[in-house]
């Protein structure tokens, strides 16, 4: 099993893509920021240079001049020309002009959501000075739809997660209890069969909601498309000539043997109690890890390795969190 102890976390993805688009950004503000100084304060002019300037800018959406009061003193220009509207537009409370500028005189602001379009945009700040001092900035901004993506995918992390639910589904925890399902009825049958298309039939990922008696599965053949087996499906073995026979995965991150002993965990976790209990449990075999959300609104993702070391009663007592919990 490869170690991905090391990949990037999506931390490490935003932060090295950012390097790279401020890497490319950087010089060519500077040179423009440059021949907007003997023209600064004259509207006519300043829109001139930045419509000779505005190729030089990849991915540029718009680019105007903002001076130290953060009111803007040009046009907007774009690739359709000026957008004089936006003359005279004070800037000061759109979040790039409340970050702090760096030393150095240039800014890539954190991703925002943009006012006209609705979409995720960010913007490049570049300070203008004369030898007397600042004159203001000049701004650059991106659709993050049109900017490049140089960073690797970054991948899912193995480590155990916990996300805390709805707080009034637990506060209200101890006043109810499990109502049997039609696949707690029929549950060894049900799982026998998913551990059928798991193991044989080229289902990698399934979604067991054991409350509502139903399964969500994507299969090798198709897999951007899921399909949805209810109780009637998963008490039928027949089920299983739909789906044709496929070798396991020789990547799969879960071994083969391992399948049939996670839903037998999954069936415990669901039977083990009255209160606190399964509702919904899944598997991916590729990303190697299971989830579980319990009737107090719980979830918890984890490697199935970690997941199989912990019994039953692990998770109906009152057994510590792990460290690294995140609620959300």
């Amino acid at each position: 099993m490869p170690d991905t102890s090391l990949e990037p976390s999506w931390r490490d993805s935003i932060y090295r893509q950012r390097e790279e688009l401020a890497r490319m950004l950087r010089e060519p503000l500077a040179l423009l920021a440059g021949k907007c100084v003997p023209v600064w304060g004259d509207r006519d002019r300043l829109n001139a240079v930045l419509l000779d300037g505005f190729s030089s800018i990849p991915y540029c959406t718009y680019l105007y001049a903002v001076g130290t009061d953060r009111v803007q003193i040009s046009d907007n220009v774009g690739k359709a020309g000026l957008a004089p509207e936006h003359y005279h537009r004070n800037r000061a409370e759109r979040p790039y002009m409340k970050e702090a500028m760096p030393a150095w005189g240039f800014l890539l602001s954190d991703a925002y959501i943009s006012i006209s379009a609705k979409r995720p945009s960010l913007t490049a700040l570049q300070v203008v000075a004369s030898e007397a001092g600042p004159l203001g900035y000049l701004g650059a901004d991106f659709d993050l739809r049109s900017l490049p993506v140089t960073s690797a995918l970054y991948h899912e992390p193995g480590s155990w997660r916990q996300v805390k639910g709805d707080p009034a589904i637990r506060s209200t925890l101890f006043q109810q209890t499990r109502t049997e399902s039609p696949m707690d009825r029929n549950m060894q049958k049900a799982l026998s069969i998913l551990e059928e298309l798991i193991t044989e039939r080229g289902i990698f990922q399934c979604l067991i909601h054991f409350s509502s008696s139903q399964a969500t599965i994507w299969t090798i053949d198709d897999p951007l498309r899921y399909r949805i087996l209810d109780h009637e499906v998963l008490k039928d073995p027949n089920i299983c000539l739909v789906y044709p026979s496929r070798p396991y995965p020789t990547d799969a991150a879960i071994p083969r043997d391992d399948i049939a002993r996670l839903l037998d965990a999954m069936r415990a976790l669901r039977m083990v109690d009255t209160t606190i209990y399964l509702r919904t449990g899944s598997i991916n075999i590729f990303n190697g890890t299971v989830s579980l959300t319990f009737s107090c609104d719980g979830s918890h993702y984890m490697r199935y390795e970690e997941f199989l070391a912990k019994g039953a009663n692990f998770w109906s007592g009152t057994a510590a969190e792990p460290t690294d919990a995140r609620d959300k």
